[in-house]
């Protein structure tokens, strides 16, 4: 029977040994649950237990296989509105029952998003959708202002799950008004519709579920989970080992051995559908000459990378492109390589005449992300750049000071549009913050790549951004992380191959235990 007291982090919580019952020692916890506004990598891990999309995936799949959800069926009936029939009897972790009422608030607080931290998700994945209406009481429409390829993939995102109306306007101030505080409630005593309900929440150290018996599809397998933060690598074996956990997340390769030579314990893990990234800032004044920003590229070995801190576990690509995003996976070009003597060449033909290039990093936040920038420190050392690693947990990528630093690039869905595009298209994120620049040439090219509805157009078009990407580059993807968990033998459970990263699915077919 797995023991469940943690006995530093959990000191103050109640807890009783049950087979059903599971303790999860990550790695970070997020500072807030509003799955609206996060689009975070720790975020991602703790929403799809308590929250339901209208349309969902199989996510034991690699390709997309929609299936209902919130939704039962849905079909296009103009070019730009999809009309999609609700699902009857669900009801709110609160009690209230889902109305169609809930569904358009949800997806026009994001859609037509005035709170200005959903106006940022709207814009950079959302924005081609004008409105959610209501028919009927089991009944809605969704308008898009352009034809849509990517109808299913984009209503199916995190950020349009479905939260109850009634309990978020009541949070703060006019009961009848969405006012911005009420999200911000919303987003430390979250509510969904999902197979379980957040019974504890302490931003940044803990998060409870508990299993909701009035849920509508298949019943949660667990009772209770209890996710702790347990910051260290090492604490959080320790912990698996003296059976304080039953899961830990984000061991480093170099860590899989501890684990797996315990009989009693084992890992899982897979090169996630995120990219590790260096990011280099156009507009810092030392850093604007492109080649200077193509030579610190063309230094960095990323299979020695993969080597030394992923043990060959890791995927390094040729461009911007993962085998999730199906047929728009492009393999074969190659936006992205390693050469030392053309490094050396563009430094001597841009002048570089070895000042300081810092490279800003968190210490613990990325996986192996430290011990990356310390080695690619000796790749531009060994080429003649004077590379200084600067070491900071804060946020440094809106600041015009920074010139380069790691940053991750996730798949927030299996589209080029959901990884690269959320990320460095047009007025997105990386513009945005200052460090990245497009004109009307990009735009164009962007444009064709986002909105044809034909596959082998896409694709064209895509690689046309490359181009535009390898000659005046503002990223490097090092590589997929090879992401592992730790967890007790007796648990059986892997990270699903059709989950954004991260993601910690415990809902039924996805989670069980040998001794339950």
């Amino acid at each position: 029977m797995i023991r469940l007291m943690l006995t530093t982090a959990l000191a103050l919580m109640p807890l009783a040994a049950a087979a059903q019952e599971i303790t999860v020692g990550a790695a970070n916890m997020a500072p807030y649950l509003d799955p609206g506004r996060d689009h975070s990598n720790v975020g991602s891990q703790f929403y799809y237990n308590s929250f339901d999309t209208l349309i969902d995936r199989d996510h034991h799949k690699l390709e997309s296989e929609w299936v209902p959800a919130l939704a039962t069926s849905w079909e296009l009936v103009e070019p730009t509105v999809m009309e999609l029939k609700l699902r009857e009897g669900v009801k709110f972790h609160n009690g209230d029952d889902m109305t169609a009422d809930d569904v358009i608030f949800s997806l026009n607080r994001m859609i037509q998003a005035t709170f200005p931290l959903y106006v940022v998700r709207a814009k950079d994945r959302l924005g081609n959708f004008t409105k959610a209406e209501k028919v009927d009481e089991h009944t809605i429409r969704i308008h898009a202002a352009r034809e849509e390829p990517l109808w299913e993939t984009l209503i199916s995102l995190q950020q349009i799950m479905i939260i109850p109306e009634k309990y978020t306007k009541a949070l703060t101030g006019d009961p009848n008004v969405a006012e911005d505080s009420d999200y911000e409630a919303f987003a430390l005593a979250p509510v969904g519709t999902g197979p379980y309900k957040v019974e504890t929440f302490q931003p940044g150290e803990k998060l409870v579920w508990t299993r909701f018996d009035d849920f509508w599809g298949d019943r949660a397998p667990l009772e209770r989970v209890n996710v702790v933060q347990i910051a260290e690598t090492a604490s959080r074996v320790t912990a698996l080992k003296t059976g304080e956990a039953d899961i830990i997340t984000n061991l480093a390769p170099d860590q899989l051995s501890l684990v797996d030579s315990d009989p009693n314990l084992k890992t899982e893990g897979s090169a996630t559908a995120l990219f590790h990234v260096m990011i280099m800032n156009q507009n810092h004044a030392k850093l604007k000459d492109a080649r200077i920003r193509k030579a610190l590229s063309l230094a960095i070995d990323r299979d020695a990378l993969n080597e030394a801190l992923w043990l060959g576990k890791a995927v390094v690509p040729s461009t911007h492109t993962m085998k999730e995003m199906g047929a728009l996976h492009q393999p074969d070009l190659v936006t992205f390589e390693y050469d030392p003597e053309r490094a050396k060449a563009l430094l001597k033909e841009a002048g570089y005449d070895g000042f300081e290039i810092t490279y800003d990093t968190a210490a613990t936040y990325y996986t192996n992300g430290l011990l990356a920038a310390q080695a690619i420190m000796e790749m531009w050392a060994a080429v003649g750049v004077n590379g200084k690693v600067v070491v900071k947990d804060k946020w440094s990528g809106n600041d015009p000071e920074m010139m380069t630093r790691n940053w991750s690039n996730p798949m927030y869905f299996a589209d080029p549009f959901g990884s690269f595009g959320v990320m460095w298209a047009p007025n997105g994120p990386s513009e945005s913050e200052g460090r990245y620049n497009t004109d009307a040439d990009f735009a164009e090219k962007w444009e064709r790549f986002r909105f044809s509805t034909d596959v082998e157009a896409r694709k064209a078009a895509y690689v046309e951004v490359m181009e535009r990407v390898k000659e005046d580059p503002a990223v490097l993807p090092l590589y997929r992380p090879f992401e592992s968990w730790g967890m007790k033998a007796s648990v059986n459970w892997a990270p699903l191959p059709g989950h954004i990263p991260y993601v910690l699915d415990f809902r039924a077919g996805s989670i069980s235990l040998a001794d339950s």
